[in-house]
């Protein structure tokens, strides 16, 4: 578990430092920052829709190959970004380092699936906690090395740096479907009903449970990713980003400080959530969270332009956003049950990738309006829908099924 951690907060950055290297790149190249997001949007789409190839490894043969191949290929990734000078070089290097990304992560988050099905929650929130706040201890170093050597050199040096800590930590990752097997796990409490059963992938694509749950993944998921591939972009259209802001006696930058902050809480809701929903239940959690969120991108909207505002309800919008990625597999699992764990959460995990798809556009939709109202307006109406089918379409279809006898 510990291991798994560490490994999730090695490879944070690939996609939580991104905002740091866009300007650079149009500073040097002249390319327009939508296209530019397109490699963003490269990279989340190859770290999620392999996740299910990756996943299937991992439930054939352990996590350790599939970690091992993950960090070869993110230390690669990072490394072709300090020496690209084309647009399609740029994207062949996101797409490397998605997959490596992928692999690490699926893996991860399967092993905890699979580790504490009574606690799944706590557990997954613990590992995707450690992926939303490791980026948080490299935001600032990798800021000084950008400015102080240029982003070529945070590219190669954090690549290299990545990629060796995940493959002497791979060394260490146990297979859970082996040692399980000697293990008595205690049950699920009642009210997270979990499937006595379980699904391989083929029936999982088959229910349309899954596909109630992917199509919530994808609304709230796309806002959030517009907001962690383009805050850097909101702060200096929003002209605050240089603002200092005190906040209990540090004084730091506005987008500075939003940057740091925000891969805290976005780590620590995932923990938070993870926890709250294996003791109220996962569609009641969803509710909260994501009311929550379509609350913060409002207030953001309204507020934003304060360098303290913008700082706080960054923040709170990265709170209410992160817990999807210890909710969903977490719900995936108690659903399709625990032995294809990894391979039915990269399946849900792809609606990662469809979300990405709203980054480039939303990046259009500014160059094309001048402002990013539209861009708020339509993640709060997301965060809206998704409330009403997490309660009124997912929960009664996921209990129609739970209560199907077992072939």
């Amino acid at each position: 578990m510990a291991v798994a951690m560490v490994c999730m907060a090695t490879i944070a950055n690939l996609q939580y430092g991104w905002t740091l290297f866009v300007n650079p790149f149009t500073d040097r190249f002249g390319w327009s920052h939508a296209a530019i997001q397109v490699a963003f949007a490269v990279f989340v789409v190859t770290q999620t829709w392999f996740v299910p190839i990756e996943g299937y490894l991992v439930d054939r043969f352990g996590p350790r190959p599939v970690v091992l191949a993950g960090g070869l290929l993110c230390a690669i990734g990072w490394v072709m970004n300090a020496f690209v000078d084309s647009l399609p070089l740029l994207y062949a290097a996101a797409a490397i380092s998605g997959t490596g990304a992928g692999a690490v992560y699926g893996t991860c988050i399967g092993c905890a699936l699979k580790w504490f099905p009574d606690r799944r929650g706590l557990a997954v929130g613990l590992v995707a906690a450690s992926f939303g706040a490791g980026s948080a201890l490299t935001i600032v170093p990798i800021s000084l090395v950008i400015e102080s050597r240029g982003y070529e050199a945070a590219f190669l040096y954090f690549g290299l740096g990545q990629g060796l800590l995940v493959i002497a930590l791979a060394l260490g990752l146990e297979d859970p479907n082996k040692l399980l097997k000697h293990i008595r796990t205690p049950p699920a409490p009642e009210h997270l009903r979990q499937s006595r059963r379980d699904y391989t992938p083929r029936e999982v694509l088959c229910q349309p449970t899954f596909w109630a749950m992917y199509a919530i993944f994808v609304l709230v998921a796309a806002g959030g990713l517009m907001a962690t591939a383009q805050l850097a972009l909101i702060a200096r259209d929003f002209k605050i980003h240089d603002d200092p802001v005190n906040i209990a006696g540090l004084v730091l930058p506005a987008l500075t400080f939003a940057l740091a902050l925000d891969r805290v809480l976005n780590g620590l809701t995932r923990l938070v959530f993870g926890w709250v929903s294996d003791r109220i239940g996962r569609e009641q959690t969803m509710v909260i969270a994501f009311s929550l969120e379509a609350a913060a991108i409002l207030a953001l909207y309204e507020l934003g332009d304060h360098p303290l505002g913008f700082v706080l309800l960054s923040g709170a919008l990265f709170f209410a956003w992160g817990e999807i990625y210890s909710l969903f597999p977490s719900i995936c699992a108690d659903t399709f049950g625990s032995r294809y764990a990894a391979t039915n959460a990269g399946l849900l995990y792809t609606a990662k990738g469809v979300a990405s798809l709203a980054v480039p556009l939303s990046s259009a939709l500014v160059l094309a309006l001048h402002d990013w109202h539209a861009v708020f307006l339509i993640a709060f109406g997301m965060n809206v829908l998704a409330v009403l089918l997490a309660w009124f379409v997912l929960r009664p279809m996921r209990q129609r099924l739970l209560e199907t006898p077992p072939p």
